[in-house]
């Protein structure tokens, strides 16, 4: 009687184990917007896998990587990303990678990975790197966390937050990064911000940086550079 009792506890908390670790996917890109037609075009949240008879080895296959993106642009970086968009036997591994180019004094500006965390490692150069905390408490400050990279040095940036990187170089820096997803995306703040379109409204902007609207107005005229 005690081994029936012990067994049904052991099958109760497995089921209660099984309900509480349960969830829903993780999202693979920034909207997946429900259709109640069974008829409408069909889209999933990732992409469709493909038939694994028609599978070879090329779609696991990107070269490239050793090539040098084009930093001769006004943030003086480039990044090179191999995500499931273009590497299609990534689907629903959960991985991805990238290559950053950095000429001297380069700066891959505050941007986010709303679907990745981020572990960076350098190759060239030197570079600062930083990323700021989630909103704290009433009356606190960000915290900001910073460090210098040398070759072979790693840092991670957790998932959503804020981060950067700058060459403080006088010579051109390479680094690689691997993320936590075939898709994470990149929302880079100065370009969201100030270049979307149609353009946030220049109340909103004004009185949320807390800057004249003629100042809002000259940083939505500029032209936000994507170095992705």
């Amino acid at each position: 009687m005690a081994l029936k009792s012990f067994v049904l506890i052991i099958a109760i908390l497995s089921v209660v184990t099984s309900i509480s670790h349960a969830s829903d996917p993780s999202p693979l890109q920034d909207f997946c917007v429900a259709v109640n037609d069974s008829m409408t075009t069909v889209f999933v949240n990732g992409k469709f896998c493909k038939n694994p008879m028609d599978v070879t080895a090329d779609d696991f296959f990107r070269p490239g990587l050793n090539m040098a993106g084009n930093t001769s642009n006004q943030l003086g970086s480039a990044v090179t990303a191999v995500n499931v968009n273009n590497l299609a036997g990534l689907n629903t591994l959960g991985i991805s990678l990238a290559r950053i180019d950095f000429a001297p004094y380069g700066l891959n500006p505050p941007h986010t990975h709303p679907r990745g965390t981020e572990v960076l490692a350098l190759f060239e150069g030197t570079l600062y790197v930083g990323f700021v905390l989630s909103n704290p408490g009433p009356n606190m400050k960000n915290k900001l966390f910073t460090k210098i990279l040398h070759p072979g040095d790693v840092f991670v940036f957790p998932v959503g937050l804020i981060h950067f990187q700058f060459n403080v170089g006088k010579t051109n820096a390479v680094a690689f990064a691997g993320l936590s997803s075939q898709n994470p995306g990149v929302i880079t703040i100065a370009n969201a911000v100030f270049g979307s379109d149609p353009p946030i409204s220049d109340d909103v902007l004004a009185k949320a940086f807390q800057i004249d609207k003629k100042v809002v107005d000259y940083l939505q005229s500029q032209f936000w550079w994507d170095n992705n």
